[in-house]
Formats: C-alpha cells, sequence, structure tokens
C-alpha cells in the first residue's frame, strides 16, 4: 500500500473526458453495459511480506532495510510500532489460508521477502527454511485451486545490499535479476504470474528504505532508471531461460492517482501523464521505447540552466531501450484515488525535484467521502478513466488490477469498505465493457496489517486482526461478506 502522499498524477490527453469531472460525489458510479464480469476473469486478494508475516528474525531470516529502520527510528512509525510480529502469517498461514477459501479467491497475490530465502541478499547463501515456506505456501494454494501471484520485491531489500546504495547503484541490475533466477528455479514450475517490482514511485521515494536520504529530481531519477533496467534484464532472463517450460508471465506494478482538469488545459494533464505513469509505463510498453520524448527534452534543458554538464534523467540509450521495451506481459495497476490538476501559480517543489519538473498543482473535491487517510478518497469514475487511458495510449495491453482498498480503524461493521469496493468494482467492469483488457481484480487487503509509516493506526484488511493477541485470529468484516458475493456471482451486488 501507499508509505507517502506522492505527487503521481496522471490525465487524459487528447480526450474530451478529462476537461470536466462530470460524476457525483458519494462514492457511486452508473452501472455501463454487461452486468457479469467474463468467466475468465479472476478476483482475489492481496498483501506483502513485511506487512504481515512477522518471524522477522525466525528460521534464519536476514535483516532487512524495514527490520533496521523501524528498530532504529520507531518515532517515524505513527504509533512507534514495527512489523517484527505482524499478523504472523510465517506462523499462522494457516489462518490466511482459512480466510482465502471463505471468500472463495481465484488467485492471492503475496511478495516473497528477500531476506528469507537469502539473509544477505547473497544468492549463494541460501536459507532453506524460508524457502521451504514459500514452498509449503505456494502448494497449498495450488492444492486449493488459488493460484499464487507472486510479487518479487515489495520494499523489503536485504541491509547488505542496502550498504552498496540499494537502487541508487547500477549493481541492483544484477543483483536483482540474480534473485530473480533464483526465484524461477525455486518455484517458477508452479508460479505463473509474476511481478518484479510494487510500485516504483514508492521504491524511488523512499518506500524501500526510508533512511532520510533525499535527492529529488536526481536519486529518483537514477532509481526509476535502475528498476527499469533491473525489471527488463528480469524479464529477458525468463524469456531466454524459463518461458518455454514455465510458461508464465512477467509485470510490473505501477502506482496511479488519476487526474481530471477543471481549466480545459491540455498541457497541464499531458505533462502530470507523462512524468508519473509515462516516465515508468512508456518504457516498457510504448511502441518506441525509452522515456517520454518531451520528459527528456524539458529536464535537459532544465538541468542545462542549472550549470549542469548533463542532464538529471539521461535517455536509457539504444541498448537498455531494446531490453526494457516491451517487457511486460501485463501491466499491474495500484489505484486507489484521484485528484483534479490545474496550472501551477509559482514554481512547484524543491529545485530540483520531480514536482518542479511536472510544475502543476494537484487538489481534490471536498465532497468526495474520505477514508481515514488525508490522501484517499472515493472516486471511482478515476479508475475508469484510468483503465481506458491505458487501453487507448498503451495498445489496449493486458492490465491486471493488482491493489485496490479502503483505509479505516479496523470496524467490523465497515459499510464505507463495501460502498468503495462496489464502486470501483462496478468501475472495472464498465471499464471491460467498454473494450479494456483487464482480467484481474486484487482487493488490498485480505487482512489488517503493518500499515507502513502509520504503523497499525489505518486498517486496509477484509478481515480484522487483533495485533495484541497471541492467536492473532482473522475475523471477518462486512465487506469480506460483500466481497464474498461478488466472487461467488461475478457482478457487482446493491447491497450495502
Amino acid at each position: 500500500m501507499w508509505l507517502l502522499i506522492l505527487f503521481v498524477v496522471i490525465g487524459l490527453f487528447g480526450s474530451e473526458s478529462f476537461v470536466e469531472a462530470n460524476f457525483t460525489t458519494n462514492c457511486t458510479i452508473v452501472a455501463k453495459g454487461n452486468l457479469k464480469f467474463p468467466k475468465k476473469f479472476s478476483f482475489g486478494v492481496a498483501t506483502s511480506a513485511y506487512q504481515i508475516e512477522g518471524g522477522w528474525n525466525a528460521d534464519g531470516k536476514g535483516i532487512s532495510t524495514w527490520d533496521e529502520f523501524t528498530h532504529n527510528y520507531p518515532e517515524k512509525i505513527k504509533d512507534g510500532s514495527n512489523g517484527d510480529s505482524a499478523a504472523e502469517s510465517y506462523r499462522l498461514f494457516e489462518l490466511d489460508l482459512q480466510a482465502l477459501k471463505q471468500l472463495g479467491v481465484k488467485h492471492y497475490r503475496f511478495s516473497i521477502a528477500w531476506t528469507r530465502i537469502f539473509p544477505t541478499g547473497d544468492i549463494h547463501l541460501k536459507n532453506q527454511k524460508g524457502i521451504d515456506y514459500y514452498n509449503m505456501v505456494i502448494n497449498k494454494l495450488l492444492a486449493n485451486k488459488i493460484e499464487p501471484m507472486v510479487t518479487m520485491y515489495h520494499w523489503d531489500l536485504p541491509v547488505g545490499i542496502q550498504k552498496f546504495g540499494g537502487f541508487f547503484n547500477s549493481m541492483i541490475i544484477d543483483q536483482f535479476s540474480d534473485y530473480a533466477e533464483e526465484l524461477f528455479k525455486l518455484f517458477g514450475d508452479r508460479v505463473k504470474t509474476w511481478i518484479t517490482f510494487n510500485e516504483p514511485n514508492n521504491i524511488c521515494k523512499s518506500g524501500y528504505a526510508p533512511t532520510l536520504i533525499e535527492a529529488p529530481g536526481v536519486g529518483d531519477y537514477i532509481c526509476f532508471t535502475n528498476v527499469l533496467k533491473a525489471h527488463g534484464a528480469t524479464y529477458r532472463l525468463y524469456q531466454k531461460k524459463f518461458a518455454k517450460k514455465q510458461k508464465g508471465k512477467i509485470g510490473i506494478t505501477l502506482d496511479i492517482w488519476f487526474v481530471f482538469s477543471k481549466t480545459n488545459n491540455t498541457d497541464d494533464v499531458a505533462r502530470a501523464m507523462h512524468y508519473n505513469l509515462g516516465l515508468l509505463a512508456y518504457p516498457i510498453f510504448s511502441k518506441s521505447g525509452d522515456f517520454p520524448p518531451i520528459v527528456l527534452k524539458e529536464i535537459e534543458k532544465s538541468s542545462i540552466e542549472e550549470g549542469r554538464k548533463k542532464s538529471r534523467l539521461p535517455s536509457l540509450g539504444e541498448y537498455w531501450t531494446k531490453i526494457i521495451q516491451g517487457s511486460g506481459d501485463f501491466l499491474g495497476i495500484n489505484y486507489y484515488t484521484s485528484r483534479y490538476v490545474k496550472p501551477a501559480t509559482e514554481p512547484m517543489g524543491k529545485n530540483p525535484s520531480m514536482e518542479r519538473d511536472i510544475n502543476v498543482q494537484m487538489d481534490f473535491d471536498p465532497n468526495w467521502p474520505r477514508a481515514k487517510a488525508d490522501w484517499l478518497y472515493c472516486v471511482p469514475q478515476g479508475l475508469e478513466g484510468l483503465l481506458k487511458y491505458i487501453r487507448d495510449e498503451y495498445d489496449n495491453v493486458e492490465v491486471k488490477i493488482t491493489e485496490n482498498g479502503w483505509v479505516d480503524s479496523g470496524e467490523l461493521n465497515d459499510d464505507n469498505r463495501i460502498r468503495y469496493y462496489k464502486s470501483h468494482i462496478q468501475a472495472v467492469l464498465n471499464a471491460i465493457n467498454d473494450g479494456c483488457n483487464v482480467t484481474s481484480y486484487s482487493a488490498w487487503s485480505l487482512i489488517d496489517n503493518f500499515e507502513w509509516l502509520k504503523g497499525y493506526t489505518e486498517k486496509f484488511g477484509l478481515y480484522y486482526v487483533n495485533m495484541k493477541s497471541n492467536k492473532k485470529g482473522r475475523i471477518p468484516k462486512k465487506s469480506a461478506l460483500y466481497y464474498k458475493k461478488v466472487i461467488a456471482t461475478r457482478s457487482v451486488p446493491n447491497d450495502v
């Protein structure tokens, strides 16, 4: 889930629909077309290792950046907590499996903790008990006809790799692709859906290791470049060594806030789109590859004006452009909310920074229903618009909704979460009815978990977990029962 309130925006360049957001503000959306999802459409739920597994040093597991950060800087977490025990899914996976079976999901998206199977990050130093754990998870999912959807990296970098600079060092390209190759060898005979990285925007803005290192407008672009190269190298490795036999798919998950415009300014919306979605999606899914041309041109111009000898965002170059272009069988989308975009009345953000480069202002509609988190508003029209934009801009690439959810205080009668799911699942169905190639939906999250800098003060789970209890039972909320009905009927029930 989201770590920071990031400046992540996108717009409908070249479409009239972005000019005015003509929709209601009560978390509803009008149904359009067929009332049932296609037979092959897959419903599931999502989690991540650090947020649910606990067992932070159990059975030979190594230390990750999040272990180190929460132990050294507890004051940076809202309630001073950490993921040392969390929901204890490492010890209590059977409880998660029971919840998955109760819901009737067709797939389960989870992440592998790099340090649980390679404690230092070095692939030559394996931890068999960690490997055994993920083999158990995968095998039990398949035994219950639940497809494993595996994220290779969800922010918990081995400290041993972070000491060399992590994603700011190009060494990460080989380190990650070597790690991925081991995952293919260990689990690829059964795992057919792989996600290399979850939310590079957050990875490159301290999501992978919030060590208080800031390099806006420089370091984040270096990080984006290294993430894209590591992803591309991993994809090509899989195609060369494993695809023919294992027959799996590889994608990447991007976090997107959709943007509407009140001012009919296509330039501002286009700039927001190119810098955010385009910065990571364009090199992989566009027909020309590399970063969006307008982004390369503008940042080079700004860099020269700043007295730099070269651009803060260099071109990927011919070699890497070819490696990265087309290196995605699907695009994973984490969508939660939207914003309005308008012209900047003064330079935005620090100089330099990505915010300064984009140079637009964002705002929200005060009438949009807001969650407990101050960044999350219910705007289902944004999800429908985003899916249609991807259809048009990226040749209708296959899209998997890898996260979508609502945060509250953990109450069992969570009607607001039901309203959110109802409207957003309907938005997905509307987009499918309008020709969008969306093949799956993952609700965030299966269970209440450690919500990064918010600790346990904000809850996204369909199942309540009492973090103070040794038993850590999974108690279904009202929303779990609603989502179960969605899955069973393959439709959007009206009851709330």
